[in-house]
């Protein structure tokens, strides 16, 4: 098999596309021709050394979802069988023409999205699902801020939230991105370089908030959340160490919470993967949810890829193809 490993810790150039034994699934596995692989920005931290990959898994080849077809089923697989087109979550070395996945953590295709609509779901998705609806519990009728509304994150969690009948705030960084997020369904887009959300925010408030900034956000979301509002976080890259004001959450009995995905157990991304197979397979299948695809690479340029996904350009979700 092919697969674009990491020779060092670094740049985009780090990458080397190499040819790799081929993979065998073991008990409850699936082997997984790839069609396409999503690029994430926990991807990008892996690749500059600040977010090892867990143990058993490769640390020099990421890589988190993907699409394609099943090669082989391992022992004990009885829902999946060879020739399915598949989608599924992997803990890394997701950057290759071959991969082993757990049958129960993978999705069959629907049949309106292509291989590479496919692999830019389940990172982004799994991860919305979770924090947004099973820890932040937003419910239909109420408000959400979702900060970086044009990333895989926002767009998935803009369109989600509309889904269930939320009423969608988001932050963006240009007029182009206003755009695209208010395309996709947000009904207040925040110009975070022409408008402070705190302001903005400060009377009507909101009831949750999904947060992937941290350091001086925290304490204006504190502010803007209504009683019984919930804080929900799934990074902190301006800084993970805040001041808490312990009598305003208790005055307003706000909810913090937060979490990683990619170091649960299997039994916990078995469980998240039928959630979504329940809750939002239907609106993919209803044309209420659909991936944003910026651009496609083939694997060769994965070093390119990665160049154009850290820059201020970029939005939605970019995908390796794995045939060309």
């Amino acid at each position: 098999m092919r697969a674009a490993r990491m020779n060092g810790i670094g740049g985009p150039e780090v990458f080397d596309v190499v040819e790799l034994p081929g993979l065998k699934p073991g008990i409850g596995e699936v082997l997984i021709a790839v069609a396409a692989a999503g690029i994430n920005r926990p991807d990008v931290f892996q690749r500059k050394g600040n977010y090892p990959a867990p143990a058993g898994v490769p640390a020099d080849i990421p890589g988190l979802e993907i699409s394609g077809i099943v090669q082989e089923v391992g022992e004990g697989v009885e829902d999946l069988q060879v020739g399915d087109a598949v989608m599924a979550l992997l803990a890394g070395a997701g950057y290759a023409t071959e991969a082993v996945v757990p049958a129960d953590h993978c999705i069959l295709k629907p049949e309106m999205l292509s291989f590479e609509e496919a692999a830019a779901i389940p990172e982004t998705t799994y991860t919305v699902w979770h924090n947004l609806f099973e820890r932040g519990h937003l419910a239909k009728n109420e408000r959400v801020l979702i900060h970086g509304g044009t990333g895989g994150i926002g767009t998935t969690a803009i369109q989600l939230a509309k889904a269930i009948g939320a009423e969608v705030i988001t932050t963006v960084g240009s007029a182009e991105k206003k755009e695209i997020a208010l395309s996709l369904g947000a009904d207040l887009v925040l110009n975070y370089q022409e408008e402070d959300f705190a302001s903005v925010l400060k009377e009507s408030g909101v009831d949750v908030v999904l947060d992937s900034i941290g350091g001086d956000y925290f304490a204006k979301h504190l502010d803007i959340l209504r009683p019984d509002g919930r804080l929900v976080h799934i990074n902190a890259v301006q800084g993970a160490k805040v001041e808490l004001n312990l009598l305003k959450m208790m005055q307003k009995r706000i909810t913090i919470t937060g979490s990683t995905l990619r170091a649960r157990d299997k039994s916990f991304k078995t469980q998240l993967t039928r959630a979504v197979v329940t809750h939002v397979l239907p609106l993919i299948e209803r044309g209420e949810f659909k991936p944003l695809i910026n651009r496609v690479y083939p694997l060769s340029a994965v070093s390119e890829a990665h160049a154009y996904f850290e820059t201020a350009d970029q939005y939605g979700k970019i995908v390796l193809n794995m045939k060309s």
